[in-house]
């Protein structure tokens, strides 16, 4: 069979449909014989799937679709592979979001206790696949979507001998956002970019050479919460919208506590009206719906990093790759945010220099939580989890951060084989 072979895991996410509509969209630039569509979720695979199947054969794209089960077959001579996967589904992003409050924390799924939660689960599956990724398609190139994006690309850069690059959506957002605000094309507009995946900062706006800095943070402040405009002022940058969480932690937290639904909740009940939509056999397009649940510029971001890397562009996109002295005050093969020319190699990091001192502690704070999560994840060590949860600045107290490792263990333990294992062994 001709063309490349795609394969995504979790590919029964409400989300395939507009990953396929990019596929579709780049077919000059990514000429696809083969997508492969794996989930362990047979039911939602079908009606995802199918859907993806139409609109492929609508779009006369020429590619066979497969739906299976076995991610090994999926897995196979893969070219590309997407990862966007999310164990325990729906219900566990509900518990992430719900344990935290309990403690008076902030609840969010990739942000805090709840990502910590989200990580300890994924990082087990995630290296699964890395295993049959290094014996069934040694030279694909993993595109890791799957959250929290940072904690899992970093999992797979350093234990795993995969060629992986972490991708968010939130950067694409950011840079087209601003183009706007300031009259301008995407193309056209340079970011100074550094941080973390979920932690980062616009530090200077360029275009063409022009330093506009000052402009754009001035619009970039309109529609932005008070606390966050207010910082913005002061401050001189632009924070992306999940530092909201760290700068207005307060106020989030008194809106969380009085909210009515968790914004899985809210999710969940889209993604039922999804795909019952997806079901009708009539549909052959992503339905409007798709933008409520959120991930906007998914489908540009992940495909054009695939077209940077075949058609090797020397493009520049703002992914999560090994930092390798990039920022220096963070750990040389620790996970980073930011510009990097990409190209058949990869991702290459431009070089930023000095992380300017406003932001530099709470950089270096979340990155140390990032690091001993990892660790936990990997070795199912008490300890490290403790530690982590004790290093993240949303947790207040040493106290509160037992208890929340203890609630957090108890309720995903059919998701934690690797602290089932230590628990075994110190019977």
């Amino acid at each position: 069979m001709d063309g490349l072979k795609i394969c995504v895991i979790g590919a029964g996410s409400t989300y395939t449909p507009e990953l396929i509509e990019g596929f579709i969209k780049r077919a000059k630039e990514l000429p696809v014989g083969r997508i492969a569509l794996m989930d362990i979720d047979e039911k939602k695979l079908g009606i995802v799937g199918n859907l993806a199947t139409r609109m492929v054969r609508k779009s006369k794209l020429g590619a066979e679709v497969l739906l299976t089960t076995d991610r090994r077959q999926a897995v196979e001579g893969a070219d590309f592979i997407v990862t966007q996967i999310r164990v325990g589904g729906i219900p566990a992003r509900i518990r992430d979001e719900r344990i935290p409050l309990e403690f008076g924390v902030i609840g969010q799924e990739t942000t805090g206790p709840g990502g910590f939660a989200k990580a300890l689960r994924t990082i087990p599956a995630i290296l699964d696949i890395a295993r049959d990724i290094e014996k069934l398609a040694p030279d694909a190139w993993l595109i890791n979507f799957t959250n929290p994006s940072g904690i899992i690309t970093e999992t797979l850069l350093k234990h795993s001998k995969v060629k992986v690059i972490g991708l968010c959506n939130v950067p694409i957002g950011m840079l087209k956002s601003l183009a706007t605000k300031l009259g301008v094309q995407p193309e056209d507009i340079f970011l100074t970019y550094v941080g973390l995946n979920h932690l980062s900062w616009v530090t200077r706006v360029s275009i063409g050479g022009k330093d506009v800095t000052r402009e754009a943070v001035k619009k970039a402040m309109a529609g932005r919460a008070e606390e966050d405009a207010g910082w913005m002022r002061e401050y001189g940058m632009i924070p992306n919208g999940y530092l909201h969480y760290y700068y207005a932690r307060d106020k989030v937290l008194a809106d969380q506590k009085k909210a009515e639904k968790t914004r899985g909740e809210i999710v969940s009940e889209v993604e039922a009206r999804l795909l019952k939509r997806y079901e009708n056999p009539k549909l052959q397009r992503k339905p409007k719906l798709l933008e409520k649940r959120g991930g906007a510029h998914y489908s540009t971001a992940a495909v054009s990093l695939a077209s940077a890397i075949l058609n090797d562009k020397n493009e520049l996109h703002i992914v999560n790759a090994r930092n390798r002295g990039t920022i220096p005050c963070l750990p040389y093969d620790s996970a980073i945010e930011t510009n990097c020319v990409v190209n058949r190699a990869g991702a290459h990091p431009l070089a930023i220099g000095d992380v300017p001192v406003e932001i530099r502690g709470l950089l270096q704070a979340v990155k140390a939580y990032e690091e001993l999560t990892v660790k936990a994840g990997l070795e199912g060590s008490y300890t490290a989890a403790l530690q982590a949860l004790v290093a993240h600045p949303l947790v207040p107290s040493f106290t509160v951060a037992k208890g929340l490792l203890d609630r957090i263990l108890e309720a995903n333990r059919e998701y934690l084989p690797q602290f089932k294992a230590r628990r075994r062994r110190a019977r």
